[in-house]
């Protein structure tokens, strides 16, 4: 009774007062995480969302984020009004949705997440937070008018509900072993829950160079376009430029994305190849591509601090991240220690993270972090300690905090050493909130 009373029941908060309502989204479905597209399917067809404009939608392990932003930049440099909606969010709520690269004002937040309070008091249909905020955004974009929206995936794809709309691009940037409790154990099971998202007829890109079975059989089955990395579609390096080749041609003398890593040469070529194919509706000259490619920003991955010692801020949370993150931290060249501040969330592959890291990192500093899901400093404790690193032999210092683990390295570090913060949105997001608190005192 309980529950239905707080599911029919309409919250009225105090006008554009954003943090309650998140505060109310956080609790109102008895899951924080329900798969299945009926429930919000309902609401948005009540809400009458049906978008006319084309939709990019982004799925993956890794390299959803950077795909966004770059093609988010590209497009924004060819004059289009674009909308772009990926999550979580590092420091507010408010980087989740942007139109034309400004994050929504608080004011416009509340007054979406009020229409779609009403429509679902009505309806007696209870969703998720991540739910309600997918309709917000499309019925932000819808309202202003936007030229093309870009999505990100929260959570697999099939069963997401950023799939309640149909791609007319359908991006799949890695395929890696995460979130198996809800989509399978396998690379050919998570595979086929992210392919969910491509639709028949529709453009369907795979930039991950193994691309599991499962993936082309399920494109082949419903009728999409499927184009795959390194068969239909690449990129080739030359000193400090690279080209791009497709299907409808290729793309020479490209500067290098601004996003630091390797990996994001593959994040851009998934960009291009999505680019070209959609280009008799969304076109973009190479003055663009190469701009947008130069201007896009994106804290928190292989975010590089410039200084002594210099600092690394990285959400790696998964082990195929994090030998991503490895394999960029070795290209940085030598430092004499390097200070890990790692927190992540206990549901996450924590000996696999360490694991691809250990080799880079001379002292773990690590830390609880302040939501349910996340990990104890303890637990972090006894992972590292699997590894022959403790507290005794002066490897793992634990803390109660992610910022007090950063203090402390910034206090160590002497200028010849390296600070890595990784692990979590919630690590870098706490870290760099510090940072912009001493920042403006």
């Amino acid at each position: 009774m309980r529950d239905t009373l707080k599911h029919m029941t309409r919250f009225n908060p105090e006008p554009g007062s954003l943090d309650k309502w998140l505060v109310y989204l956080d609790h109102i479905h008895t899951k924080p995480i329900e798969m299945g597209l009926s429930r919000v399917n309902q609401i948005k067809d009540m809400l009458g969302l049906d978008p006319t404009f084309p939709l990019i939608i982004v799925g993956g392990t890794n390299g959803k984020g950077s795909v966004c932003f770059m093609l988010e930049a590209i497009l924004t440099c060819a004059g289009f009004n674009v909308g772009c909606y990926t999550s979580p969010h590092l420091l507010q709520f408010n980087e989740r949705i942007r139109i034309n690269q400004q994050e929504v004002s608080d004011h416009s937040l509340c007054e979406a997440f009020d229409s779609i309070e009403q429509v679902r008091v009505r309806s007696g249909i209870s969703i998720t937070y991540f739910e309600f905020t997918t309709l917000a955004a499309m019925r932000l974009f819808t309202q202003s008018g936007v030229d093309v929206a870009i999505l990100e995936v929260g959570l697999g794809g099939r069963l997401d509900a950023v799939n309640i709309f149909d791609a007319d691009c359908a991006i799949l940037t890695s395929i890696g072993l995460d979130h198996m409790e809800y989509l399978g154990h396998t690379r050919d099971a998570i595979g086929f829950e992210k392919s969910g998202i491509f639709r028949k007829g529709k453009i369907a890109i795979c930039a991950e160079p193994d691309t599991p079975l499962t993936v082309q059989q399920h494109a082949n089955t419903i009728g999409a376009q499927c184009f795959l990395i390194g068969d239909d579609f690449g990129y080739l390096t030359k000193d400090d430029q690279w080209q791009f080749w497709g299907p409808k041609g290729k793309h020479h003398c490209l500067p290098y994305p601004a996003l630091r890593g390797a990996n994001q040469l593959q994040n851009a070529t998934a960009c291009l190849m999505a680019l070209d194919m959609l280009r008799d509706c969304l076109p973009v000259n190479m003055n663009d591509i190469r701009q947008g490619l130069l201007d896009v920003k994106l804290p928190g991955r292989f975010q590089v601090f410039s200084g002594q010692p210099v600092e690394v801020m990285d959400v790696a949370h998964n082990p195929a991240a994090a030998v991503i993150l490895a394999s960029n931290l070795d290209a940085m060249g030598s430092f004499q220690q390097t200070y890990a501040v790692l927190s992540m969330l206990k549901d996450k592959d924590m000996e696999g993270v360490v694991q691809a890291l250990k080799h880079c990192v001379d002292i773990w500093l690590v830390s609880s972090i302040q939501t349910l899901r996340g990990a104890s400093a303890d637990e972090l404790v006894m992972v590292l300690k699997n590894f022959g690193l403790t507290r005794d032999n002066g490897k793992v210092i634990a803390f109660s905090d992610p910022a007090e683990a950063y203090v402390f390295a910034c206090k160590h570090a002497t200028k010849n050493d390296r600070i890595c913060v990784l692990g979590s949105f919630y690590t870098v997001g706490a870290v760099l909130q510090y940072k912009s608190t001493i920042w403006r005192e």
